[in-house]
């Protein structure tokens, strides 16, 4: 049988076209799985630059817009004016767990939206309804979801 591993680098153009795929930005996308697939989970923007043949100014909106999404953090590194961009430990569960201070918002956004329909039965008065049905549903079940993964990693 053929050798099935798959390269790092593959892996990591791979799942960035996945994560592009199902909405986040190209370039924090291609960013977050070079750290990813970093030794320590830690690059400068020099590193970073020189791994994906970008410009500093793509590597810094980039990281300002994972930063924002608590997915990576700047460490600046003594001695240097350089900075360090490092994933947080346990990345995905850190993004899920600001994921759920976005639900709720959406789920009254929504609700209200709803309601000032003056056709209740209209299909979009439905769509929304539903919509608010959705995020309300996963801003009750993402904690519950959380904690399970919790037990799950530290057993």
């Amino acid at each position: 049988m053929a050798d099935q591993r798959l390269e790092l680098g593959d892996f990591a153009e791979r799942m960035a076209s996945l994560l592009i795929a199902a909405g986040l930005q190209r370039m924090p996308a291609r960013v977050l799985m070079a750290l990813m697939t970093s030794e320590d989970g830690g690059l400068t923007s020099q590193e970073l630059q020189d791994r994906l043949g970008v410009s500093a100014a793509a590597i810094s909106g980039a990281a300002q817009y994972l930063r924002g999404l608590s997915m990576v953090r700047r460490v600046a590194q003594s001695g240097s004016r350089r900075d360090r961009y490092e994933l947080p430990d346990d990345v995905w569960y850190t993004a899920s767990v600001q994921a759920d201070t976005f639900y709720l918002p959406m789920a009254q956004l929504a609700e209200a939206a709803a309601e000032s329909i003056d056709d209740t039965d209209s299909p979009s008065a439905a769509r929304i309804r539903e919509m608010a049905d959705f995020f309300r549903f996963m801003q009750r079940r993402l904690p519950e979801l959380l904690d399970e993964w919790e037990g799950q990693r530290n057993a």
